[in-house]
């Protein structure tokens, strides 16, 4: 039957407009591989948290979610190739203090917005940082190492230019006067080594990455911030048992997409993020690591924007009163 000329030209222009249409009109989300970036090298808190995110994720959608460490710059060359990314589901971000809430204040000419290029889809997990030693150090509590400092200097590691950890370590010594030179990697896995080796005599650090050194006798730790001692090694004090009134500090780990990624797709992702981390394997392997599990309310988009504006505001007041510049 011939087609009329009418009827020839809406089918063809049904045509041009589904050639317009974005991919996702045609196949459900996602239809392959997501890619997951975590601003830091290999071995820190934000790799591992992220890589057992990750796998819930996985799980969840039927698709592999790859690992793409892009360490640098405190997390900043990882957050801007997250934040120009296609916002379209397939490239999410493993968001933590440094890049979201400490560079703007360390950094001069930050080349995202932490609030405006991002989509919050869930915090996670957050772990009291700590400081941990050498086993040639010879200092066995907090004042005393505070005290030595004064006498010899130290040489302290943290997770790079204006991580969280950094940050921390400014903080600690701006409350004590202890006398430390800041020794900056690209993640709290890759200090580890120089660590144990005595090459650093000690490191500012999360609780998830230092804890197995300290019970394996490889290092120790002599504070722990945070309001109480950890359940997970009772011996370590804090370092308000240590005379530095008030100090506590934690890195956080969050799921983050490009600004603009359609609201569907961000709560397909909660979702799957709320669900991995309800029961099971992988929030125990979260607990054990010394990792304290998100909030219900923490783990959905406006609970952990929330979370991220309060964070960035204290981060500002702490930046003032460690005197710390953007450079």
């Amino acid at each position: 039957m011939p087609i009329s000329r009418r009827a020839f030209l809406v089918t063809t222009g049904l045509s041009t407009a589904a050639m317009l249409l974005p991919r996702a009109a045609f196949a459900a989300y996602p239809d392959r591989p997501i890619h997951l970036i975590v601003p830091f090298a290999p071995g820190g808190n934000a790799d591992i948290v992220g890589r057992i995110v990750g796998e819930q994720i996985a799980k969840a959608v039927g698709q592999p979610v790859v690992v793409d460490n892009r360490g640098g710059a405190g997390g900043s060359v990882g957050a801007e190739a997250a934040a120009r990314a296609a916002p379209d589901g397939y490239t999410l971000f493993v968001g933590s203090n440094g890049p979201l809430t400490v560079n703007p204040f360390v950094q001069a000419h930050l080349p995202y917005d932490p609030l405006k290029d991002f989509a919050p889809i869930a915090l996670t997990s957050y772990v009291p940082h700590v400081l941990i030693l050498s086993s040639k150090v010879e200092a066995k509590t907090l004042p005393e190492l505070i005290a030595g400092s004064k006498q010899q200097p130290l040489n302290i590691a943290s997770s790079g230019v204006g991580s969280a950890t950094h940050m921390t370590l400014e903080r600690f010594k701006a409350a004590t006067g202890a006398a430390i030179t800041h020794v900056p990697y690209r993640s709290g896995g890759q200090l580890l080594p120089d660590l144990i080796a005595g090459n650093i005599q000690g490191a500012m650090t999360e609780f998830s990455t230092a804890l197995p050194m300290h019970k394996g006798g490889k290092a120790r730790i002599i504070a722990i911030a945070a309001a109480q001692r950890s359940k997970l090694a009772p011996d370590i004090a804090t370092f308000i048992d240590g005379g530095v009134k008030d100090f506590t500090a934690q890195s956080y780990i969050g799921i983050l997409a490009p600004a603009k990624t359609p609201a569907p797709i961000i709560a397909q992702l909660q979702q799957a993020i709320a669900a991995g981390l309800a029961g099971g394997a992988a929030p125990e392997r979260l607990r054990e690591m010394g990792s304290e599990i998100a909030t219900a309310e923490q783990m959905t988009p406006q609970g952990f924007a929330k979370f991220i504006r309060a964070d960035y505001e204290h981060m500002q007041e702490a930046a003032k009163l460690a005197k710390i510049e953007p450079k």
